[in-house]
């Protein structure tokens, strides 16, 4: 009897505890396991959003269809991303929007957007060009639910029923206007047949859209709203300031004495210095012979064009946005769905086909508030295209030229990636402690499935190669070494 009420008043009071704390407990889970808006923005560096993505949020919610035509580098990304994910269910394990993409470097984009975000939405990219296994596997383990994927890998998936499609309500096609002009309207029509269940449809462009075809069933959601259609192409990629697009880019024209550019470009690269630089060309072939003259004269340049196996094109982006490389040479596959952070200079070696290229390559610096340059090499046989609105200043070049300088920062290769529980923390941490470098000499990380790239100061790599040769990163041996 002695132990008997002692234990009965604990019972007693755990019970009354219980009763007291559960509601608090199920709440706290609740708004763990919901995406906050907030939050999110802090996470991308974001103060506040700009008016064309604060609009988009006012009529997300009302149920329409929506049209958004907005210029490259004004934040369209986030304008669908940050509705979207704000009515996802995060306590449902089931796929529930659907991103369709022209190409794996925007799948990969966005992808990476969500995740930095850091929210309780999940997600996964599809893409061509590796084996549709793996990506069941990943859809397996991650139970995402938003998709995004270009629309042949994502038929694929469809018709092997790899993804779910009851719950799939919403379906966004982002550069729309860019699908159609690359013939996937047969693959786009495929991929809406096989979600019955749609409510929302969501396109973007950059350009002003054409016809929307009919199979797109846009506006006839079961909501029964009207479409809304909202176009800031007129603002011109206009900034909280009331700066537009083309004030905040410096247009000039630099003149080449001879027919062939080559001589051109390497001394306007020399003026450049360390600098961003995108140099654009209309061909494969061409961009190949920009970049074996450029890498012959010691500039630290990519290539990228659409010819290329996908992983030298990744690793080409990577090095370039790392700072591996201060120059990158590409067709307009580049000019479209990268948002690549602090480019200095655009510089139009081949004059594009048209206004629309023009724009776009010029959307790949000045993006959202910065301030770039653009620059147009014109030999003895061309003139400035007619479609520009805005005379462009000579630019001349010095006589006196800097010898070409190295890039501050290299990139390192290690042999061990997410599969095997490697993340950027532990390679932090392996590269401080045991690699002796300074948190400042260790730039971007990115860790991929079964390997990592990071961004090292190249004075200090020597050093850190000599460090941590036979060592082990998180008690595995794997291969540590400059990449290549």
């Amino acid at each position: 009897m002695l132990i008997f009420y002692p234990c009965l008043i604990l019972l007693y009071w755990c019970s009354f505890g219980v009763k007291a704390f559960l509601p608090i407990f199920v709440q706290t889970i609740a708004n763990m396991n919901r995406f906050d808006i907030n939050t999110a923005l802090s996470k991308l560096g974001i103060a506040e959003l700009n008016e064309m993505q604060a609009k988009v949020m006012d009529i997300y919610p009302k149920g329409n269809d929506i049209v958004l035509l907005s210029a490259t580098g004004s934040g369209k990304t986030l304008a669908y991303l940050l509705p979207l994910m704000c009515n996802i269910d995060c306590d449902y394990d089931r796929v529930q929007a659907v991103v369709l993409v022209p190409s794996r470097e925007l799948a990969m984009q966005i992808d990476g957007v969500v995740k930095t975000m850091k929210s309780p939405v999940r997600s996964v990219c599809c893409y061509g060009g590796r084996p549709a296994m793996d990506e069941h596997r990943t859809i397996m383990g991650v139970k995402p639910h938003i998709v995004i994927a270009t629309p042949g890998r994502m038929n694929d998936h469809l018709q092997k029923r790899n993804i779910e499609v009851d719950a799939i309500r919403t379906l966004v096609i982002d550069e729309f206007d860019k699908c159609l002009e690359l013939g996937f309207q047969d693959e786009m029509k495929e991929v809406i047949e096989q979600l019955p269940l749609l409510k929302r449809r969501f396109l973007l462009s950059a350009t002003d859209a054409p016809r929307i075809p009919d199979f797109v069933h846009f506006d006839s959601s079961s909501s029964g709203k009207g479409a809304v259609r909202l176009d800031y192409l007129s603002s011109d990629g206009q900034t909280s300031d009331g700066r537009s697009l083309s004030e905040r880019i410096s247009m000039h024209v630099v003149k080449s004495p001879i027919k062939d550019k080559l001589e051109t470009l390497l001394c306007l690269i020399k003026v450049f210095g360390t600098q961003s630089t995108i140099v654009f060309l209309n061909y494969r072939d061409a961009v190949e012979r920009v970049y074996g003259f450029l890498r012959s004269n010691g500039v630290h340049c990519e290539m990228f064009h659409g010819g290329m196996e996908q992983e030298l094109r990744e690793k080409s982006l990577y090095r370039f946005c790392n700072g591996t490389s201060n120059v990158l040479v590409s067709t307009d596959l580049g000019a479209r769905g990268l948002d690549i952070p602090d480019v200095d200079n655009i510089v139009h070696y081949h004059i594009p086909l048209n206004e629309d290229a023009f724009v776009h390559r010029n959307g790949r610096t000045a993006r959202w508030e910065a301030e770039g340059n653009s620059y147009i090499i014109l030999n003895e046989e061309e003139s400035v295209p007619e479609y520009l609105t805005v005379e462009p200043k000579e630019f001349f070049i010095p006589k006196n030229l800097p010898e070409i300088q190295p890039s501050e920062w290299t990139t390192v290769y290690i042999g061990k990636g997410k599969k095997d529980k490697l993340s950027k923390v532990d390679i932090l941490g392996f590269l401080c402690k045991i690699g002796c470098l300074k948190a400042d000499e260790v730039g971007r990380i990115d860790v991929r499935d079964h390997y990592a790239y990071v961004a090292v100061k190249r004075r200090r790599l020597r050093a850190l190669l000599s460090s941590v040769a036979g060592q082990k990163i998180k008690g595995m041996k794997t291969i540590i070494q400059e990449a290549r």
